[in-house]
């Protein structure tokens, strides 16, 4: 005959089995926790070394890096090494594309939660997801033959610009601006638009004057972290931009970046050497701007909660 176990015992061997899995999955996710943290600063400790050992070793001076318009490292009786062109090119594009996806990208969203019927959000969303999912690559590929030489023919130049850079690095920010922004109009609460249409407002009024504003610390979180990737994008603006190592005139001269100059000289360069020292310090520059970018948007995700 079986022995019956008590309620109780089982019971309390459940609660047993409840908190061993409890402290196993507590343990894990922990584990998981001190891994990513542990990668961050060993990440940021080495690139931090590295990256001031052409000040402390290779007797460069900081303002003369940071501000001179030289580059000339191979130069053996005088190299010179001036990132001033790179970081301005860096900054230039960013700025450019965010310029020109943040409207379209934001406008898009607007089109697909407040304007759109439902089979325009069914066309326009996938179309979104597509342009995610494309590789860095490709966009540089399309752009080496088809927008250079379009903007060689119709606007002139060489094609290879800052405008190219721009417009390729616009389109490929374009899909993560929209799809914040997107979640950022959907999340809004209903009573907001029913508030609006009952004082009388239009839909356009409701949109500006209501929807905008009361969405506006999310938008600029989407704005700035399509900025982040534009300003860590290495491969597509290399293929486009020209990597010229003067400072560009005007939007249709060449340029370069500081992502662009990193992946085409780090190879060529000896470890250890002042050169290669240069190319980790502007390393250190992308990983700096990286963090204000992230300081940026927990500043603008404090601000999320609508008053």
């Amino acid at each position: 005959m079986e022995k019956t176990i008590p309620a109780k015992h089982r019971l309390i061997k459940s609660n047993k089995n409840w908190l061993n899995g409890e402290r196993r999955g507590k343990i894990l996710v922990t584990l998981c926790a001190l891994i990513m943290i542990t990668a961050t600063l060993s990440i940021t400790i080495f690139l931090g070394s590295k990256g001031i050992q052409s000040f402390t070793k290779g007797g460069i001076s900081i303002g003369e890096f940071l501000t001179s318009k030289d580059w000339d490292p191979t130069n053996s009786e005088s190299p010179k090494y001036g990132a001033a062109p790179f970081i301005f090119g860096s900054f230039a594009v960013t700025l450019l594309s965010a310029l020109i996806a943040a409207p379209l990208g934001i406008g898009g969203a607007i089109f697909m939660t407040e304007i759109a019927p439902e089979w325009g959000r069914k066309i326009l969303q996938p179309v979104i997801e597509l342009l995610v999912g494309i590789p860095s690559v490709v966009y540089g590929f399309i752009g080496l033959t088809v927008l250079v030489p379009f903007i060689r023919e119709y606007f002139g130049g060489l094609g290879f610009s800052l405008l190219s850079g721009t417009i390729i690095l616009s389109i490929m920010i374009l899909p993560t601006i929209t799809s914040i922004a997107t979640e950022a109009m959907r999340s809004l609460p209903s009573n907001l638009r029913e508030g609006s249409y009952a004082l009388g407002a239009t839909r356009w009024q409701t949109i500006r004057k209501v929807l905008i504003p009361a969405a506006l610390p999310t938008l600029l979180t989407a704005i700035v972290l399509g900025m982040a990737r534009a300003f860590g994008e290495a491969l597509a603006v290399q293929m486009v931009i020209g990597n010229t190592r003067t400072l560009p005139e005007g939007i249709l001269d060449p340029a370069a970046t500081l992502t662009t100059i990193i992946t085409l000289n780090m190879g060529h360069t000896t470890y250890g050497s002042v050169e290669n020292n240069t190319l980790w310090s502007m390393g250190l520059i992308l990983l700096i701007m990286s963090f204000l970018f992230i300081l940026l948007i927990r500043y603008l995700s404090a601000r999320r909660k609508i008053q």
